[in-house]
């Protein structure tokens, strides 16, 4: 099933984690060694289809997120590439000592998919949310790579090139089903290689994840106010772009950083590691969750309460811009 049979605006309404699953229908034939793994979530990671046609490749391990860690850890020794999907917070926290140990310190190929991070479980609660997630996996031991795909179509583009990849990665899912698109035609994908959405002058706001449409839209608004702002669509938070940041760090005074994710060791804190090193860096703004726990709700709601719809980023970066002006 390519791509061009499917359309750009069915695997928005997928969302991202149907839009795994599709993509992983193409795998097997870039990557013979794909082994796929799940935690009791074949439906919840769009996997029905996989599992149908590649039943020889698929994995059901349960509710055993560690242990399916283990396993899919003694397939990549054997010299298997082994996907695993699990919603993020059970990922990143409850598994996170065996993929230190695996992906890490062993450096095992596996890719661990991390299903409805930030906020997308909506009235699940706290307890099923992904908001600490790329700080704890980009400050692993190793050669661990990080990806937060803008939208569906970076989804799948993202599995196609991590078959490929022999790096340990992490992949990180956000929004939830009719995401919105922020691609609409084809465009050339590389892991750990930023792209520039527009350019301005006034600001650079640098996003990841859902946080790219989002900034997009927040662009829209500041420029009905005569701000002229780019935006750069950075998928790979580790390893981080570092020639696109030295050259925002060249040509900006300002700059915001945008995630649905704790303000605290994520993509911001990460960027800011990079500009701290150079001379004269520009001033930074954190936009992103507070590190607390906070309400539960609709997943829209919830950006719209926490600031990071297109409105309320616009605001946070009017209001930066007036006071460091």
């Amino acid at each position: 099933m390519k791509l061009d049979r499917i359309g750009l605006r069915s695997l928005s309404r997928l969302g991202a984690r149907g839009t795994y699953g599709i993509a992983m229908l193409e795998v097997p034939s870039l990557q013979p060694e794909v082994k796929v793994l799940t935690a009791d979530l074949c439906n919840t990671s769009g996997l029905d289809r996989f599992r149908d046609q590649f039943p020889s490749l698929f994995y059901n391990i349960g509710i055993a997120e560690q242990n399916m860690i283990g396993i899919a850890a003694g397939l990549a020794k054997e010299g298997f590439v082994p996907f695993v999907s699990t919603f993020a917070n059970f990922a990143a926290m409850r598994s996170y000592e065996p993929m230190r140990l695996n992906m890490g310190y062993m450096g095992f190929n596996m890719k661990v998919v991390g299903l409805a991070s930030g906020m997308a479980m909506g009235l699940f609660g706290n307890t099923h949310y992904g908001i600490e997630d790329i700080a704890l996996m980009r400050s692993m031991p190793g050669n661990m790579v990080v990806i937060s795909p803008a939208d569906c179509l970076e989804v799948y583009k993202t599995i196609l090139a991590c078959a490929v990849s022999p790096d340990p990665t992490y992949i990180r899912l956000t929004g939830t089903a009719n995401s919105p698109m922020v691609y609409k035609e084809d465009y050339p994908f590389e892991i750990g290689k930023a792209i520039q959405m527009q350019k301005g002058h006034n600001i650079a706001v640098l996003a990841t994840g859902s946080m790219v449409y989002e900034s997009l839209k927040a662009a829209e608004i500041l420029a009905e106010k005569g701000l002229e702002v780019s935006v750069y669509n950075f998928h790979t938070i580790k390893p981080l772009d570092q020639e696109t940041l030295l050259q925002i760090c060249q040509e900006n005074d300002y700059v915001a950083t945008v995630e649905e994710h704790s303000v605290i060791g994520g993509f911001g804190s990460a960027v800011a590691e990079y500009f701290i090193q150079r001379k004269n860096p520009p001033r930074q703004l954190f936009i992103g969750l507070p590190p607390q726990f906070g309400r539960a709700g609709e997943y829209t709601y919830l950006l719209k309460h926490y600031g990071l719809d297109g409105q309320g980023i616009a605001q946070k970066i009017k209001i930066f811009i007036e006071e460091v002006d």
